[in-house]
């Protein structure tokens, strides 16, 4: 059994897509951002730079103590190697895969989330810092659209956790101010994945803790505190 540490953010959905599709078991745990569960002790534990998603193996291969990780991709990496699916077993083919794993990890991620920050949650609009990440969230977007002019997936032909990544990162591309029209290599790899019955499992299970929680919005004034209120003391 696995314990999934989880929020219906974009980092949290990758670990659900990969759950879903993988028949892995596991246990959801919510962990309430917007009201400061992630500071919590027994999480912090786990995942000391308190953001979500986090996971405890508590069957980990070759047996022995429980795994605990924190961070997306490595969780995605440690999934897949442990299901022995949706990462190649050939070196080439692994490597196109962890390319892409990363490039989502240390771009379209962050860029993406700054875009999200700037246009919908600052307090104050500010043009220049929009427009720079709006731009540089199109830039990633092209370079992923020219990326599947001739392949199924990310990183070739099978779905992997490189499309894991990045997923979840372009369901709200309207958000971004981005029309997925402008990539239509990058729409259709998007309607592929999006029609899959892992993936409708996965939203559909973020769609039932959001009720359950009341829909809360990171517009709202203690959720503001506690996500951007941070610094080296918490």
């Amino acid at each position: 059994m696995i314990d999934l540490h989880y929020w219906t953010t974009p980092n949290g959905h990758k670990v659900t897509l990969f759950l879903e599709e993988s028949g892995l078991p596991y246990r959801l745990l919510p962990v309430n951002i917007l009201r400061g569960a992630q500071f919590e002790p027994q999480f912090l534990a786990i995942a000391p730079n308190n953001r979500i998603p986090a996971i405890v193996d508590h069957e980990p291969q070759g047996g022995g103590a429980p795994v605990t990780l924190f961070e997306s991709g490595a969780i995605l990496l440690y999934l897949a190697e442990k299901a022995q699916r949706f990462i190649s077993p050939d070196l080439h083919g692994r490597a196109e895969v962890l390319q892409w794993l990363f490039w989502q990890m240390g771009g379209l991620g962050p860029m993406a989330g700054q875009n999200h920050h700037f246009a919908r949650y600052a307090p104050e609009k500010l043009p220049y810092a929009i427009e720079r990440y709006r731009k540089e969230t199109a830039r990633l977007y092209g370079v992923l659209d020219r990326r599947l002019a001739d392949r199924a997936f990310v990183a070739g032909d099978d779905y992997s956790i490189a499309d894991m990544a990045s997923y979840p990162w372009i369901v709200p591309h309207a958000d971004q101010g981005q029309s997925l029209d402008d990539f239509p290599h990058l729409k259709r790899w998007f309607e592929t994945i999006r029609q899959r019955p892992g993936t409708i499992r996965a939203y559909e299970l973020a769609d039932r803790l959001a009720k359950s929680t009341g829909n809360l919005s990171p517009t709202d004034d203690e959720a503001r505190r506690v996500l951007f209120g941070q610094d080296a003391k918490r």
